[in-house]
């Protein structure tokens, strides 16, 4: 076995965080006979793409369930624990609820890597969910041959306002809650083994402050932008919504160093899948380059809250209109 301290963890993966994610087309082909399911008080089921599902079980109270793991993005055990279970969380953040309860979700080579690294992941997740006032009470393991992790999280929401992907109106502003660009960082810091703080500081932000701020604002549609990028996320709100969008290149945060990550071709297929996905849907003003877009199509892990609706102290980085499709301009 390796020592602890000389592991890279970004090296035993195929590929790192959300970026791992099956396409989102994919995906919608494969889960397509299992939409529809609207009995024994189901909210929110699988047909818009939503972050959690949503069962009512009281007239005042909605129970979240969500599941979400990766493979390494980062070669730090501790800080991708972390980052995983802000991810997690985030899913119950991004439907205006509140984390109650998680477990944890693990594959480990164990024969490969020591123990004593996985302990330091499970320390990380715990910590970012003490964080979020989120007890996590045990959980399930496999031997794997590719190191994964996450957690599946349970919490609560008031089922009057929860925060959905069909529920954006046109007319109203966009805002972003985290900058984008980490998704190129992960993908530098695989192939180099470069330590960005900036990025590790972004992805294990909770989305907590960002939730808060859009039910006080009474906001009814939000997302959060993981691994199909800002321009996934968006083209799944929007669609659901049957509204069009604007998105204003200039405006949208970007985390430090993405820009110098795109130039230098740290790209990620999953980002590339991504647009692909989503180009038959969009339109580039002239003078927008590939780059840009391959920008906003960058596979997110850990990002922030997408909210239809202005949030002081966030930027609006576009609007909903009438109509279908994304515009960048």
């Amino acid at each position: 076995m390796p020592e602890t301290g000389a592991v890279r963890l970004t090296g035993f993966a195929h590929g790192g965080g959300c970026a791992c994610k099956i396409p989102p087309g994919e995906l919608e082909d494969a889960v397509r006979g299992l939409t529809g399911q609207t009995g024994a008080g189901v909210l929110v089921g699988l047909d818009d793409g939503d972050d959690a599902a949503a069962v009512l079980v009281r007239e005042d109270l909605a129970v979240l369930s969500t599941a979400d793991f990766f493979t390494p993005v980062v070669d730090d055990a501790y800080d991708w624990g972390r980052i995983a279970a802000a991810n997690a969380l985030s899913d119950v953040y991004a439907m205006g609820g509140r984390p109650v309860m998680a477990i944890n979700l693990v594959g480990w080579p164990r024969e490969v890597l020591p123990m004593e690294l996985l302990t330091e992941v499970l320390r990380g997740g715990l910590a970012v969910a003490s964080e979020a006032g989120c007890p996590v009470i045990g959980g399930h393991s496999i031997d794997d041959p590719e190191p994964k992790y996450g957690m599946a999280v349970t919490g609560v929401a008031d089922p009057a306002r929860l925060l959905r992907n069909d529920a954006a109106a046109p007319g109203l502003p966009l805002t972003l809650t985290k900058p984008i660009g980490v998704g190129l960082l992960n993908n530098r810091h695989k192939a180099t083994g470069e330590v960005f703080a900036e990025a590790v500081a972004t992805m294990t932000r909770l989305n907590r402050d960002g939730a808060e701020a859009a039910l006080a604002a009474g906001a009814r549609a939000a997302t959060d932008v993981t691994g199909f990028g800002l321009l996934g996320h968006l083209h799944k709100m929007c669609r659901a919504s049957g509204v069009g969008a604007v998105l204003d290149r200039a405006a949208v945060p970007l985390v430090e160093g993405a820009q110098e990550a795109l130039r230098d071709g740290f790209v990620s297929g999953g980002t590339r899948r991504n647009l692909d996905w989503v180009r038959p849907h969009l339109r580039a003003a002239a003078g927008v380059p590939e780059e840009d877009l391959l920008l906003l199509a960058d596979a997110q892990t850990s990002g922030g809250l997408l909210v239809v609706g202005e949030l002081p102290g966030y930027p609006v980085v576009g609007h909903t209109v009438a109509g279908s499709g994304i515009e960048v301009r």
